[in-house]
């Protein structure tokens, strides 16, 4: 049962096991789960911390246990990783802008956020990529996406501060 729980969690629900792009799918389908929590069902702020912040603990167990027989320790199907750091700057992003943002500017930030994710993630830059190669278990595997996931942030407060300065 367990085990099986974990499968489905790990590869988000059998998302991971498409055979073209889990990864990029898996993100697309985050950007829009958080569009909809945000801004059709209007769950709170806390709530949504809540839930990622379980599915970001829970995932340390559930990757560990999927990997621990597995020759592959950083295997394709395992997306919850995607889930994770694409969620850090939608999240981020919506509790820094509260309700003065319309949902039009909303649709086109999570455009980016979802760009720039995938962007660091296939890329890698450092430290990404340090922590893609060195830790060789669930750490390792959750930890490149969180911090592609800020590179994302780090990026949009850059262009922001740019944008506020010069135009």
């Amino acid at each position: 049962m367990i085990k099986t729980f974990n499968y489905l969690f790990v590869t988000c629900f059998g998302i991971g096991s498409i055979r073209f792009a889990p990864g990029t799918i898996t993100s697309l389908i985050t950007t829009i789960f958080l569009y909809s929590l945000f801004h059709i069902v209007n769950l709170s702020n806390n709530a949504i911390f809540i839930i990622l912040l379980i599915v970001f603990i829970y995932s340390f167990y559930a990757v560990s246990e999927y990997i621990k027989y597995n020759e592959n320790k950083d295997p394709k199907e395992v997306v919850i990783d995607e889930f994770i750091g694409q969620s850090i700057p939608i999240y981020l992003y919506e509790i820094a802008h509260g309700s003065s943002k319309g949902s039009h500017e909303a649709v086109l930030f999570y455009l980016y956020f979802f760009i720039l994710f995938r962007y660091f993630d296939i890329k890698k830059p450092f430290p990404v990529d340090f922590f893609d190669k060195k830790f060789k278990n669930s750490f390792g595997v959750i930890i490149d996406d969180v911090v592609a996931g800020l590179y994302v942030v780090l990026t949009l407060i850059i262009y922001m501060v740019i944008k506020s300065k010069f135009f």
